[in-house]
């Protein structure tokens, strides 16, 4: 076999720090390699089925020699963009353009990394609160730009300090990314939170990103806002959502954006050089998900607060105590106090060698994340009660 010829990658590469999870993973595998029971509350990958008429119809589209091509349009087919924009009619009250106003994306991520691409260059700056999802962040520093943090907020301080980047860094920042529900915080607001933060963003020239992944996944009654139903807020930014969560389509890669007329078309321009869109049985079957399942979505929420109160009270008795979030399908959970000399990814290594228990380490978020867990609700109650007494009997023993 010859020797490999030595390849000079891009600095932007060379710069994305080690990948943590790509760690955790590895390790988890080689002690499911070695016979043990890992239960893994590290991912949110949903692990319940997708529902039934969903299937069904992508059984029968895909049947249909006509879909094996490439799909029409790489910004997706229009009858899934009209029925996007029924959807933030009934659910959001919003009207929305299908044709301008709306773009389909593989996965929210994909949209997400490519409209920063479009949007982003050397020189550029966009502001993402601390903790982020890892994409606000090196989405941002791939496509060219740089990274200003702000610790994540909702109240005065947050506007404070918005203010204080805005008007004291240059170039001046361009962008704001923000994500509510947030993962992994989970953190949620309510509408008076876009009410005052869209007008601040028109009169800053600031460009919004609103990351509406848990859109639907919401607790003890809360509804989560979009941001899109603030008067004025298409002239300014865009707002992402998916399919992955609600639905269980994590591995469908479904998602779209909505909002400000030019971002949509910068994200359908550069989609058009990068991919064909999504496979046209997804987008067919994803008409019929948001036609006809928002009641099985409805039913997915009460499961995960169902596995909120499993995992959250089993933790407050063994003496762990945790803020019941009302939103996503997370817990965040601040490292027990006899650890907090340590750091999230060595802590969460611990739990894993001791408890077998796998859970997300919060520095994997940003600096904003460290001292903190992040536990995914995708087990089964019995696997969330095994967990909790593992965990128990590790912080137990120590």
């Amino acid at each position: 076999m010859s020797a490999q010829q030595k390849i000079e990658f891009a600095q932007r590469l060379t710069e994305l720090p080690p990948y943590i999870f790509g760690r955790l993973n590895a390790i988890k595998a080689a002690r499911r390699r070695a016979g043990e029971d890992v239960i893994d509350l590290g991912m949110g990958n949903p692990t319940d089925p997708t529902p039934r008429p969903i299937i069904d119809k992508l059984c029968e589209a895909v049947k249909d020699p006509k879909n094996h091509r490439y799909s029409v349009q790489a910004d997706g087919i229009y009858n899934l963009k009209r029925e996007v924009s029924r959807f933030y009619r009934a659910e959001y009250g919003v009207e929305v353009d299908p044709e301008d106003e709306v773009v389909c994306t593989i996965g929210s991520k994909e949209g997400l990394s490519h409209l920063l691409l479009a949007a982003m260059g050397p020189g550029d700056i966009a502001i993402v609160p601390s903790p982020a999802f890892p994409v606000h962040i090196h989405g941002v520093r791939l496509a060219g730009g740089s990274v200003l943090s702000i610790p994540l907020g909702t109240g005065e301080k947050f506007f404070s300090d918005l203010r204080f980047t805005l008007d004291n860094f240059k170039p001046r920042p361009k962008m704001l990314i923000v994500n509510f529900p947030h993962n992994p915080s989970t953190l949620t607001v309510d509408r008076d939170f876009f009410e005052k933060l869209i007008p601040f963003c028109r009169e800053k020239g600031l460009f919004l990103i609103h990351d509406f992944a848990y859109s639907h996944i919401t607790f003890d009654g809360y509804t989560a806002p979009s941001m899109l139903q603030v008067e004025g807020a298409r002239g300014i930014g865009v707002e992402f959502t998916t399919m992955s969560k609600s639905f269980n389509m994590a591995g469908w890669r479904v998602g779209f954006a909505v909002g400000h007329k030019d971002a949509v078309g910068a994200l359908s321009r550069i989609k058009g050089y990068f991919d064909y869109g999504m496979f046209m049985p997804v987008q067919i079957a994803s008409i019929i998900a948001l036609r006809h399942c928002k009641e099985t979505s409805k039913q997915q929420a009460l499961l995960y607060e169902h596995r909120r109160d499993v995992l959250c009270e089993g933790l407050e008795r063994i003496g762990w105590p945790v803020e019941k979030p009302r939103a996503t399908m997370f817990a965040w959970v601040r490292i027990p106090e006899q650890y907090r000399h340590m750091s999230s990814l060595d802590f969460s290594l611990l739990l894993l060698e001791e408890a077998n228990v796998a859970v997300a380490p919060g520095e994997a978020f940003g600096p904003g994340g460290e001292q903190y867990l992040r536990m995914a609700l995708v087990e089964n109650e019995q696997r969330l009660k095994q967990a909790v007494r593992q965990m128990g009997r590790f912080l137990k023993l120590k």
